[in-house]
């Protein structure tokens, strides 16, 4: 056998691919592992770097699991909620340090991050490709506007006075979020990224978008940006004995708030829907005890959100893009009970589909959840609109595109 040929016969070292995700909330978590998952083992090295509290979730992996610190969940959602920036330059400094460990030890030919915000300096520092993942609403090329977040001056206010006001500082607000990344790059000698958090949030090599241009259009959408579509996904969990027993001879809700929503809002909807001819679905994402559960009401703590979105009607959740694009996946509306910018945002592109509805969470109650949720049973423009949507989703296979994607970027 000659030299080229000996060399043609040898296997090719797999390429390494490193993936980040930020355990404060579930989807930053899963949609990696999703996406690692698509990859095939035999052509790809592959590790997942992300907290281990989700991991009762994840079921078996072909793939390494290595632990990292994330902030907490409780913190994340304070830090939103009283306006702070999301992580101080402290937690950052600590990211980074223990990113560049992970990525000394696996030294990856590629690293994917998401929402891994310290990714922007340690890719950086490493001089490894990286490629972000996010929601494209979050683009700073995106077409779309910000609406006022929930915030506790909306009761003192009212919310269209609390809207202008918001309109008035929106620039300085996202500025201020931006500087603790800013300085944090400075400190490691690397330029700034500009003051708003949009630029900072889909700072990468490469940034992939887990949405659709239908829904959430990009204007003059750079070459290094890319649309993958929905990343759906399910617990890897074991079904309550009341699954195969869900009355169907009415409407059946699906209820779930997921990881970031306000467990204290479960109740509520389960009491304005007691009343209400309907079954209801529910998961409590292990966040809350329900001191009582309505008759019309079957309640885990996780449930498989494909099969639930399948058999319902009606879908409420927070408002984020997991659970609202696995129900639209289905042709499914959604009714989005919605406290956080990303919700809200999420929830801005659904209903101008004419596919869902939005709550505020500062001002669900019994009445204005239980007439909502009568309205879209009752309309059949929501489900049609919702239908629509499943054709264009239907046209996005995120995991094949990812595929298509890393194979143009480091080969297979």
């Amino acid at each position: 056998m000659d030299a080229l040929s000996a060399s043609e016969a040898r296997p090719r070292a797999r390429k390494r691919i490193l993936f980040f995700g930020e355990a404060v909330t579930l989807s930053h978590v899963v949609r990696p592992i999703v996406l690692a998952r698509a990859l095939d083992p035999m052509l790809y090295d592959i590790q997942v770097a992300c907290h281990p509290r989700y991991n009762h979730l994840l079921g078996n992996l072909p793939f390494a699991l290595r632990p990292i610190h994330s902030i907490s969940p409780k913190l994340f959602l304070e830090r939103l909620r009283t306006d702070s920036p999301l992580w101080n330059v402290q937690d950052l400094r600590d990211y980074v340090k223990e990113d560049l460990e992970v990525i000394r030890d696996f030294a990856p030919d590629l690293i994917v991050g998401d929402w891994r915000l310290s990714l922007a300096i340690s890719a950086r520092l490493a001089k490894i490709p990286y490629v972000a993942l996010n929601n494209a609403y979050w683009s700073p090329y995106a077409a779309r506007r910000f609406p006022a977040p929930d915030h506790p001056a909306i009761h003192i206010v009212g919310l269209k006075i609390f809207a202008l006001c918001f309109a008035l500082v929106r620039q300085i607000a996202f500025a201020y979020h931006s500087l603790p990344l800013n300085r944090a790059r400075r400190e490691h000698g690397l330029p700034l990224l500009g003051f708003d958090v949009v630029t900072v949030y889909s700072d990468g090599d490469y940034v992939l978008y887990v949405d659709v241009p239908e829904l959430v259009p990009i204007l003059n959408l750079p070459d290094n940006h890319h649309y993958l579509g929905p990343i759906l996904w399910s617990p890897a969990i074991t079904r309550p004995d009341w699954w195969e027993q869900v009355p169907r001879d009415r409407p059946v809700i699906y209820v779930n708030l997921g990881s970031s929503g306000q467990a204290r809002l479960l109740p509520v909807i389960l009491d304005a829907l007691s009343s209400l001819p309907v079954t209801i679905v529910a998961a409590t994402a292990g966040l809350t005890q329900l001191d009582r559960v309505p008759a019309n009401a079957l309640v885990a703590d996780y449930l498989p959100g494909d099969e639930a979105v399948k058999r319902a009607d009606l879908v409420i959740c927070n408002g984020g893009s997991p659970t609202t694009q696995q129900a639209l996946a289905s042709g499914i509306p959604v009714l989005g009970v919605a406290g956080l910018m990303d919700q809200l945002l999420n929830m801005q592109a659904v209903c101008s589909a004419g596919a869902g509805e939005v709550i505020r969470a500062s001002q669900a109650n019994a009445e204005n959840i239980r007439s909502s949720v009568t309205k879209m049973l009752r309309q059949s423009t929501y489900a049609e609109a919702a239908k629509v949507i499943a054709s264009i989703f239907a046209k996005y296979d995120a995991p094949s595109r990812f595929r298509e994607i890393i194979k143009n970027l480091v080969g297979p």
